[in-house]
């Protein structure tokens, strides 16, 4: 099929795109002051407010929100009369992990096997290249059809609801009619997919302490109580002998009546070991998307190097909870409190701190919106027809956005399909997928217009 006028100037702005991304990789914009400095999250705040301007954006801003961190916001102005969308990337990403795990430096854009490799690739600093490129496309083919309100949020993957709390205080900032979340992705490549659903999370910390001090475990191990062994305890506790999450009170028997996933599909993008089995019942699709998943995403105890014979005193875990589509993130919160409490063995004392909260988000796929984005991306994708999918992850923003705004039409769609391996080591985007997308947003914009 030849490629339409629009399609030849995307594909013509993709080196753009790379040298950009490049820029904006670089920036080790992890939004946690305990590991990164926190002028490389205002760095990069500042890049993309530099970047709007440039682009004939007004009003840009850097938003200061309540949690300490930047959101950068734009306007651009469209034709009187026409509808307004607001386009939604983050720039704050996830920590590399393991450097050294990384096969080229994570903050480095790094071409591949055809893929461009780096931390934030796909997640989510690629969505805002993709919005800019779509626009960018746009005014070479007769304009902006719409008025484009951009906001790119600085600490996304933290969880601490700082863009939340700010819409909140100044609801007119961001009202728009459609609101494009560019933070999802394809189910794979080359499959045109919406995200319908998206998992809500709680994450939580729980300290553990038995003792006033460390002891000798020749002395006194086999009667005082472990720190470390009762923490244990309380998270095995957390799941079922098949490994399905099992918090006391929490629902965990949903299905998903949506597009499927099959096993050995996932187990290949998993990248799960031979004879490896997986965790659960149901199909793949519930587990992912229409049930709840706890992960203990950290623990704190002496490391296996330098380990001395004690008793641990104290030990200390990060906890994830994701909930999905009709269950309420505050009410699981309180349910999984009350779990690890109740679970703790031999009287171990035991502090949960909430440190973040998301609520889960459904889509109306029926709005006109809707419509518009399954003709643009069937047209960029070659006649493909666009897909319906859940996701596992979490967009706090989506609940506040949809709260804050009800006739607004929200659309998911984003870079992070699974072979973008989004925070896990080596992070990739498919310049394909990017261009595609791209592509697809412009026309979505063309057709939103009316």
């Amino acid at each position: 099929m030849p490629q339409s006028p629009l399609a030849r100037t995307v594909a013509a702005l993709q080196p753009r795109a790379r040298t950009e991304l490049a820029e904006l990789v670089a920036f080790k914009s992890v939004a946690d002051p305990a590991q990164f400095p926190k002028s490389e999250c205002e760095a990069a705040a500042n890049w993309i407010a530099d970047t709007l301007r440039a682009d004939g954006f007004q009003d840009v801003a850097l938003l200061d929100t309540p949690d300490g961190t930047q959101s950068v916001y734009g306007f651009l102005p469209g034709p009187a009369g026409a509808p307004t969308v607001l386009l939604y990337a983050h720039y704050d990403v996830q920590p590399p992990l393991d450097e050294t795990a990384w096969v080229s430096p994570p903050f480095e854009l790094t071409e591949r096997d055809g893929r461009w490799y780096g931390r934030g690739a796909a997640d989510c600093k690629g969505g805002l290249i993709m919005h800019l490129t779509a626009l960018r496309a746009l005014k070479e083919h007769g304009g902006v059809p719409v008025n484009v309100k951009v906001i790119v949020e600085g600490s996304e993957e933290q969880g601490t609801g700082g863009l939340e709390r700010y819409a909140e205080a100044h609801p007119e900032l961001l009202t728009a009619d459609a609101i494009v979340i560019g933070d999802t992705g394809n189910f794979r490549v080359g499959l045109p997919t919406v995200t319908a659903t998206l998992r809500g999370m709680t994450l939580v910390r729980v300290q553990v302490d038995t003792l006033e001090g460390n002891l000798h475990s020749g002395q006194f191990g086999g009667a005082a109580p472990d720190a470390l062994a009762a923490l244990i305890r309380i998270l095995d506790s957390l799941r079922a002998e098949d490994g399905s999450t099992t918090v006391t009170g929490l629902a965990a028997d949903a299905t998903w009546d949506g597009l499927q996933y099959p096993e050995e599909d996932f187990r290949k993008d998993a990248k799960i070991l031979d004879g490896v089995g997986l965790l659960g019942d149901g199909t793949i699709a519930d587990r992912i998307w229409a049930r709840p998943a706890v992960t203990v995403l950290g623990i704190d105890c002496p490391p296996v190097v330098g380990a001395t014979p004690s008793v641990q005193a104290g030990a200390r875990a990060l906890i994830s909870l994701r909930v999905p589509p009709g269950t309420d993130a505050a009410e699981a919160t309180k349910l999984l409190v009350a779990h690890l409490e109740t679970a703790a063995p031999w009287g171990a004392r035991v502090a949960v701190e909430q440190v973040g909260q998301g609520q889960a988000f459904r889509a109306d796929t029926t709005s006109p919106a809707y419509t518009s984005m399954a003709e643009a991306l069937q047209e960029a994708y070659d006649g493909a027809e666009m897909q319906t999918s859940g996701m596992g992850g979490s967009i706090p923003l989506c609940n506040t956005l949809a709260a804050l705004y009800p006739a607004a039409e929200i659309l998911l769609i984003g870079l992070s399909e699974p072979e973008a391996q989004i925070h896990a080591v080596n992070e990739s985007v498919s310049p394909q997928e990017l261009e595609r997308l791209s592509l697809a947003e412009a026309l979505f914009l063309r057709r939103y217009a009316g």
